[in-house]
């Protein structure tokens, strides 16, 4: 049943996402994180690990190729540009092939995925080489081969000493034979003319060293070794050329220069292979290289964790930053939007709340007018593993970022201050205890949420006193979880919700739901498998919904207590799963599924993001799947959704996940409190637009009426939340002409109204 569920709502958003313009989406990418960097005759190409970008040397446009236009990677591992074809090519870790075309379209090949009969995990492709026409694919599991004329799939080949698979890193055309480095068999080279390559008896081995990378180069075959030099071949003889004390990573030329890439240096190396430039740092940065090029004497860097840089081979002592403008990293946990800032933070536990390995790493922050901006691990006094954030909602210069090893940073303005066990008092944070370790220091904490009255509230993992609140006037207070919780000395703690009457809804893993409220005598309640239908003991994620109702979502489904004002007056709180109707049979909403977060927009609707399974949009009581978006549908980079926030002014909702944030340009905003900031957009409607008109401003549940101007009625909704979109249809029969249309806007009570006009042309 779960199985028929999950195809009819993929039919949704198939035809859903075909009519959608990707105006509707947002990407915030980082480009920092360089995997690869290719040469062509006049421009530079780049990728990470999930987008490419490009310029020309004669140039500053950067052109930016993602999710968002259509460049929809796994994880990129190599790139290739055809000047002959003007195509750029993108492999993958999963053997996925992507060609961005020069108009801006993409072509998918998925030849090696389906057609090569290896395992999932030996088709990583590792680098192309371009030869008459043919783009030769080195992978994990031999070579592969395309016309790239056709970009037909014109054969494979296992190269191993016996037929078998073999890993080929790179390969070269040499005297018309092709030479492919393997990890386990050497050099083993064939002739371009013998029609039976795929026979692996007709490939021999030229060497029998380890070796990670081949070119062709002024005439002769080059070749870097495992014993980190790089040589030329005289005949079959290498002779060394440079000693670079450092594996190589990448050796790649433009034909008029040799370049040698490790970690720490990158060699550029002229046609007598003397070194005309040798470069060991970038001033300011402490950089890891991945990769470089040459083109028309400008070198061109890539790193690890810092993007792309250029610097002239005349003169490389002056570096340039080239990546896009973007977040610090594309693995990201955290998002919250404040009016006009977006705060990412970037570190992460796993499901069991394991912070290990410990991340050192800044915050990100944009605003619409200085674009992105890092403030770096160095200003954080080694605050680590940085997990949730919360903003001040009566100062939105003051904002917490939790620590899940280091305690709560507290940051306004340029201040920042890190809180923990030693400047917070004896009611403040405290750290786990380990037997025999009395010196150990491991603060816990997450789940930050500021209340009514200004207090934050925190969780403090793995001691007795679990519930932490820094009041107002900077006072610390602490809560006491014995007696509550069977998991006490290892409890542990996700984003809380607090509702209108001060409630504190934390979701534990292993304890359920615990729900505390000081104002009732600190009364404590537990959903738990023992007093409550709850599916599993592990509550990932809360949300309170605007009629008051608790949504939770476990690791083993959704489940939803009916009102939170329960917690005022019962001592027990039961919940219940949402039913749906699938033609003549029932079933549970996300049945067994694991849910990692759930939002609540302006109209009451939930956003809710499934492990490895995307993200979906719920009515506001679930018995309707609106639209449902994942990586083949929909620009979202990858499937794990680990967070979802809101705008409620713009309605913008982003998708934070473990390969970046995008966003969705949603309608439904917070209602307005009058009709006075009515607003109807885009306006005019001019012909090449495939959108929907939006009006905006507008009060719960008011009445809207769009008539032509000679006053013939053609749309009539009611609001929920504070937008509606129209999609320029009379009742969604036919396209209205071209011409002035009425919009008439009252609310609920008929006290308030306003007229607007929009006009379309068709």
């Amino acid at each position: 049943m779960k199985k028929a569920i999950y195809i009819f709502l993929f039919i949704i958003s198939q035809s859903f996402f075909a009519q959608q313009n990707n105006q509707l989406w947002k990407g915030y990418f980082s480009y920092n994180e360089i995997v690869d960097v290719e040469s062509g005759s006049n421009a530079v190409f780049a990728s990470t690990q999930n987008a490419l970008f490009s310029q020309a040397v004669s140039s500053s446009n950067l052109n930016i190729y993602n999710s968002i236009t259509g460049l929809k990677p796994d994880v990129i591992s190599t790139i290739h540009h055809s000047d002959a074809f003007n195509k750029t090519f993108v492999g993958n870790n999963n053997g996925l092939i992507l060609i961005q075309n020069a108009d801006g379209s993409v072509t998918t090949k998925v030849d090696v995925i389906e057609e090569v009969p290896v395992p999932p995990n030996k088709k990583k492709i590792n680098d192309f080489y371009e030869f008459n026409g043919r783009l030769y694919i080195a992978a994990d599991y031999g070579i592969s081969v395309i016309d790239i004329a056709t970009l037909e799939f014109v054969s494979t080949y296992f190269i191993g000493t016996s037929g078998e698979e073999t890993e080929v890193l790179q390969t070269t055309v040499f005297n018309n034979e092709i030479y492919a480095v393997t990890r386990n068999f050497g050099i083993r080279k064939a002739s371009l003319s013998n029609p039976n390559l795929f026979d692996f008896s007709q490939w021999q081995t030229f060497d029998t060293g380890f070796w990670s990378g081949i070119v062709t180069f002024n005439n002769q075959l080059v070749a870097t070794n495992a014993n980190a030099r790089t040589y030329r071949f005289n005949g079959n003889i290498p002779q060394e050329i440079l000693n670079h004390n450092q594996a190589g990573l990448k050796l790649k030329t433009n034909g008029t220069e040799l370049i040698v890439t490790t970690q720490n240096n990158v060699y550029v190396l002229n046609q007598s292979f003397s070194v005309l430039v040798h470069i060991t740092q970038i001033p300011d940065f402490t950089v890891r290289f991945t990769a470089a090029s040459v083109v028309g004497g400008i070198i061109y860097i890539g790193t690890e964790k810092d993007g792309l840089f250029s610097t002239s081979l005349a003169n490389p002592t002056i570096f340039t930053a080239m990546s896009p403008n973007g977040p610090l990293q594309n693995k990201s946990f955290r998002l919250k939007k404040a009016p006009n800032k977006i705060w990412v933070v970037h570190g992460d536990y796993s499901q069991q709340y394991n912070p290990y390995p410990l991340d050192e790493l800044g915050i990100s922050t944009f605003t619409a007018d200085q674009g992105w901006d890092v403030i770096p691990y160095s200003d954080l006094y080694g605050a680590k593993s940085l997990s949730d954030i919360a903003i001040n909602p009566s100062n939105q210069n003051q904002v917490y970022v939790t620590s899940y090893f280091s305690g709560l940073l507290k940051m306004f303005g340029n201040t920042i201050e890190l809180l923990n066990n030693t400047n917070t008092g004896a009611n403040g944070l405290e750290s786990l205890v380990l037997p025999g370790n009395p010196t150990y220091v491991d603060i816990r904490i997450n789940s930050p949420a500021f209340d009514r009255e200004g207090n934050l509230w925190v969780t403090n993992s793995y001691v007795n006193r679990a519930i932490k609140v820094l009041r107002a006037n900077g006072q610390w207070q602490s809560y006491n979880l014995s007696g509550v919780t069977a998991n006490l000395s290892t409890g542990r703690y996700n984003a809380m919700a607090i509702d209108k009457n001060n409630t504190k809804w934390i979701p534990s893993y292993n304890d359920g739901v615990v729900a505390f409220n000081e104002n009732y005598n600190n009364k404590f309640i537990v959903i738990n498998q023992e007093n409550a239908d709850i599916p599993t003991a592990v509550v990932t994620c809360l949300a309170i919904d605007n009629r008051n109702q608790l949504w939770i979502g476990t690791m083993a489904g959704l489940r939803v207590l009916s009102s939170v004002d329960r917690f005022v007056s019962d001592t027990e709180l039961d919940v219940f799963p949402i039913i749906i109707q699938e033609g003549d049979l029932a079933q549970e909403l996300f049945y067994q599924q694991p849910i990692l977060d759930i939002a609540v927009d302006g109209a009451n609707r939930k956003w809710v993001s499934i492990a490895d399974g995307g993200v979906f949009l719920v009515s506001s009581n679930g018995q309707q799947t609106i639209y449902r978006f994942d990586k083949n549908n929909s620009p979202l980079p990858s499937n794990n959704v680990v967070d979802i926030e809101i705008d409620g002014v713009s309605g913008e909702v982003f998708f934070v996940t473990d390969k970046g944030i995008v966003s969705f340009l949603g309608i439904s905003t917070k209602p307005s409190d009058s009709l006075g900031d009515v607003f109807v957009y885009p306006n005019p409607v001019r012909p090449n637009f495939s959108g929907t008109v939006k009006i905006s401003g507008l009060t719960d549940k008011a009445n809207v009426k769009i008539s032509d101007i000679e006053g013939n009625l053609v749309y009539e909704t009611t609001s929920s939340g504070g937008t509606i979109e129209w999609d320029t249809t009379a009742f969604g029969k036919y396209k209205v002409a071209s011409g002035v249309y009425m919009v008439f806007v009252a609310s609920e009570d008929g006290t308030d109204s306003m007229v607007k006009k929009v006009m379309i042309i068709r």
